[in-house]
C-alpha cells in the first residue's frame, strides 16, 4: 500500500520532528517548491475568477470567536485562549471566516460590488488529539485555500454553481480523483445556531446546485452555522474524507451586521458562502503523494528537468542548458557526480520527470537527448527544442509528459 509518510521520507517533501511537536510537520525544499507551484496555480484561478486575496492574522481577541460562535460551538476542537494581559486573551484561529467578516465590514458595500470574493490562502489551528494524527493528513497547523464570497440571496445559485465548476477544474489540473459529493445537513442532536427558516432555506439552494449530480446526504454533518456540499476523496487505505467545500452562512452576516445598500436604498444582509477549491494544503499533498505515487505531474514536480553530462567534458553546456531552463522558469539541478547510469537511476527515484543527457556528439552538434520520467528515451534535438516541449508541457499543465 502506497504511504504518503514513507513516500514523503524517501523522496524529502516533508518531516515530523518531536521537537516541533506532533502534527506539526515541516516541509522540506522539494515539498515546498510543489507547494508553491499549486499555491500560485490556485491563485491565478481565483484571480481570473474575480477573487480578491487578502492576509489576515492567524489569531485575534477572544471576543472575535466569541462574536463569530466558534468559542460557544467549536471549543472543543481549538486551542486554549491565550492571555496576554489582564485585559486582552488572544485565540489561534480554528477558521478564517471571522477575519473575513471584518474585510468585509471594511467599509459600507453596494449592491455594485456583490458577489464580492475574499480569498485567502492562511493558517488556521485545530487542537487536534495526538492519536489521530498522521503526516499530513491530520495535522494541528492547517494551511487553508479560503474564501468567503459574500452575496445576495437571488445570486447564491449561480454563484455556487459557479465554485463546483472551479473545483472541477481545480481537480483536473492536479490530477485530484473525487469519490463522490456529499450535500451535509443538520442532525437531530447538533448543536447549530440559526433558524429553521435560514436552514431549510439554505439547503433547498445546496440541493438546486446540485441538480443533475449524484451525490449523497449526510445528517448530522453540517457546520454549526449552515449546510455545506462536501467533495470527498479516497486515500490509498480507503479512507474517505472531505477535500473541498462549499458552505452556506446566513450566521455570520447577523452577528458582525453586515449589510450592503440595494438599488432602491435599503439596508439588506447578505449571505455568506465559505469555500475551498482545494482544501488544506496538508490534506491535498497527503492525497496526491499517494495517488501519483510521488510522481507529481511534471507542472508541480519538485524539479522538473536534470541536466546529466556525460563526462566533465560537457561540463560547460549542461551549465549553459541548466541557465537557459531556469530562465525560461523551469526548476532544474546539474549531476555530474558518479557514473551516469547511477545518475539515471537516482532521477527516477526522486521521479524526476524530464532527464536531459549531454555526451560529446550532443555537445558537438547543440543538441540533448531526453529520457522521460516513465522509461522512454526521445532522439538527440536541438537544445530550443528540448525546452519548448518541457516548458510547453508544463505551461499546459499537462498529465501527459508528451505534448498532446
Amino acid at each position: 500500500m502506497i504511504d504518503h509518510r514513507k513516500l514523503g521520507r524517501e523522496l524529502e517533501l516533508f518531516v515530523s520532528d518531536p521537537l516541533a511537536g506532533a502534527g506539526l510537520p515541516i516541509w522540506l525544499p522539494a515539498g515546498a517548491a510543489a507547494r508553491h507551484a499549486v499555491e500560485e496555480y490556485v491563485r491565478e484561478l481565483e484571480r481570473r475568477a474575480g477573487y480578491r486575496h487578502v492576509y489576515s492574522p492567524p489569531l485575534g481577541k477572544r471576543e472575535l470567536f466569541e462574536r463569530s460562535g466558534h468559542l460557544g460551538y467549536f471549543a472543543d476542537d481549538m486551542f486554549p485562549p491565550m492571555r496576554v494581559s489582564a485585559d486582552d486573551e488572544f485565540v489561534l484561529r480554528p477558521a478564517l471566516c471571522p477575519h473575513h467578516a471584518l474585510v468585509y465590514r471594511a467599509r459600507g458595500r453596494s449592491y455594485r460590488e456583490l458577489p464580492l470574493r475574499v480569498a485567502e490562502l492562511g493558517g488556521m489551528y485545530r487542537s487536534e488529539r495526538s492519536g489521530v494524527l498522521g503526516g499530513l493528513s491530520r495535522v494541528r497547523a492547517i494551511s487553508l485555500n479560503d474564501a468567503h464570497n459574500f452575496c445576495a440571496l437571488e445570486q447564491v445559485g449561480e454563484e455556487v454553481a459557479e465554485i463546483l465548476r472551479l473545483i472541477r477544474e481545480a481537480h483536473a489540473a492536479l490530477g485530484v480523483r473525487p469519490a463522490g459529493y456529499r450535500l451535509s445537513l443538520r442532525g437531530p442532536e447538533q448543536r447549530y445556531v440559526g433558524d429553521d427558516a435560514q436552514w431549510a432555506r439554505a439547503e433547498e439552494l445546496l440541493r438546486a446546485a446540485l441538480t443533475g449530480m449524484a451525490y449523497v446526504e449526510a445528517p448530522g454533518d453540517a457546520a454549526f452555522y449552515g449546510p455545506k456540499i462536501d467533495i470527498q476523496i479516497v486515500d490509498a487505505a480507503g479512507r474517505e474524507s472531505t477535500l473541498s467545500t462549499v458552505q452556506l452562512d446566513f450566521d455570520k452576516p447577523e452577528r458582525f451586521d453586515l449589510s450592503y445598500t440595494d438599488r432602491d436604498g435599503s439596508r439588506r444582509r447578505p449571505v455568506m458562502v465559505h469555500r475551498s477549491l482545494v482544501g488544506s494544503m496538508e490534506r491535498l499533498f497527503a492525497y496526491l503523494i499517494e495517488v501519483h505515487e510521488g510522481a507529481f505531474p511534471a507542472w508541480y514536480a519538485p524539479v522538473q528537468l536534470v541536466v546529466l553530462p556525460v563526462d566533465d567534458g560537457q561540463a560547460g553546456e549542461a551549465a549553459d542548458l541548466a541557465r537557459r531552463a531556469e530562465a525560461a522558469g523551469l526548476r532544474v539541478e546539474v549531476d555530474d557526480a558518479g557514473s551516469l547510469g547511477a545518475r539515471v537511476r537516482e532521477a527516477a527515484r526522486r521521479r524526476v520527470p524530464y532527464v536531459a543527457v549531454i555526451g560529446a556528439r550532443e555537445a558537438a552538434g547543440g543538441r540533448v537527448a531526453l529520457r522521460l520520467r516513465d522509461g522512454r528515451g526521445l532522439d538527440p534535438m536541438p537544445v530550443d527544442a528540448a525546452l519548448g516541449l518541457v516548458t510547453g508541457v508544463v505551461a499546459a499543465r499537462s498529465a501527459d509528459l508528451l505534448p498532446g
